[in-house]
């Protein structure tokens, strides 16, 4: 299968023929997640919408509990029993609350691999392109007809090539450019198109998931990367999924990391994004550390280099959630979490988190939140009068020091 993008050549392997861009296609995708916020309705669409008793492919299917984890309510607590009771009815895996975010968990337990298809029930699905996999997210009904049949049906991207030149400096990374991209793109800029993100085959995994994540917020179908560097190190990647310099991409963008300063996104929408100096001294009140996008090790890590020795300033709260229990472990093992408590950090479940607003951190009215989150549209996070603001993990550490939005290059510098 000779020029074809990386969505071209895994839908091309799942069909067992040749696709391109444009063509309507039936898949067997080899995951279909639901997470707990909306399987309650998927199993009951399975059930009585479509009489299905028994799911077409156990082996497919995966519930993660981590949208409310734990339960933050009498009626959350009860559609998390009747998830459990699916579970052990149909016989399918089932990663239960504490675990950790459903993207995140996915890749850790390499249900998500190179070349595969997973759909889920939540939008950041994109997130599995991280590991080289075509990773979609779908209502709720589309991944009822997968349970149900095994199957779904879809139209084959045309592909947006994000071509990138040069390394982050100091105090930029990988969130930065995923924002500077909504900034130059917006959030219809890449609708129903794959994102290939080329030139960063020096990027970690998790620079890597953090940009996945945020394709969606272009309008994305689906962000992959080649399945180079560390991931070619921790997954077994097919011989077939190659980049194809004969691949026709529909546009290319050309980044020079060299010249990228760090993003801030200001409220309330993703793609109204603007330089930190443009910003820095905005008042915030709380500052959220985690999500999808920005709740792994690494990410605490670079929030508690930059809180070593100090506190949070007395009118902040600093909320802390880790994308996953492995996650948390890591920043157990070194002096990581110590370093964020000691400097007055609020420690949640592994999961979402704030990130939905239903618990552990909902904003009240007029709350001005920053947050390493993917969205900030209104009422994202509680009341619709709060504000959200989105930003990398260092620019979150050094603002929940002073108080307002800071460089963290400055804040190094003055100390």
């Amino acid at each position: 299968m000779s020029g074809l993008t990386l969505s071209e050549q895994i839908i091309s392997n799942n069909v067992g023929r040749p696709v391109r861009a444009g063509e309507l296609v039936v898949v067997e995708p080899d995951t279909a997640m639901g997470h707990d916020s909306l399987t309650p309705g998927i199993i009951k669409t399975v059930k009585e919408q479509l009489g299905v008793e028994k799911v077409a492919n156990r082996d497919q299917i995966v519930l993660v509990m981590d949208h409310v984890a734990p339960a933050s309510n009498v009626g959350t607590a009860q559609n998390q029993n009747f998830i459990r009771e699916f579970a052990r009815e149909q016989d399918v895996r089932l990663f239960d609350v504490g675990r950790g975010i459903c993207h995140q968990v996915l890749v850790e337990e390499k249900i998500a691999r190179p070349g595969t298809i997973v759909v889920g029930s939540d939008s950041h699905s994109t997130s599995y392109g991280a590991v080289g996999a075509f990773g979609s997210g779908m209502g709720s009904t589309d991944i009822a007809l997968v349970w149900a049949t095994g199957k779904t049906w879809l139209r084959v991207p045309e592909t947006l090539r994000i071509q990138v030149s040069g390394r982050f400096r100091p105090g930029v990374d990988a969130k930065d450019l995923a924002l500077k991209l909504c900034r130059d793109l917006t959030i219809a800029g890449a609708t129903y198109m794959a994102i290939e993100y080329h030139g960063m085959d020096w990027l970690p995994m998790n620079g890597r998931q953090t940009m996945s994540s945020m394709a969606i917020e272009l309008g994305a179908k689906a962000g992959i990367f080649p399945p180079d560097g560390e991931v070619a190190e921790r997954f077994d990647v097919p011989d077939w999924l190659y980049v194809d310099s004969d691949a026709i991409y529909a546009q290319t963008l050309e980044i020079d990391l060299d010249e990228l300063e760090p993003q801030v996104a200001i409220p309330h929408s993703v793609d109204d994004v603007v330089d930190l100096s443009d910003i820095v001294g905005q008042k915030i009140d709380v500052v959220f550390l985690g999500t999808c996008t920005n709740g792994r090790y690494e990410d605490l890590r670079d929030a508690a280099d930059i809180l070593q020795g100090k506190q949070i300033h007395p009118h902040l709260r600093l909320l802390v959630t880790p994308a996953s229990r492995e996650e948390l472990q890591k920043a157990i093992a070194d002096d990581t979490l110590n370093i964020l408590l000691s400097a007055g950090a609020t420690l949640t479940t592994p999961g979402c988190g704030a990130c939905m607003g239903r618990h552990q951190g909902t904003l009240a009215d007029n709350d001005i939140c920053l947050s390493t989150g993917n969205r900030n549209f209104k009422g994202r996070m509680g009341h619709p009068t709060s504000q959200i603001y989105l930003s990398s993990p260092s620019v979150a550490a050094a603002s929940a020091i002073t108080g307002e939005i800071t460089d963290p290059r400055l804040l190094t510098v003055s100390l």
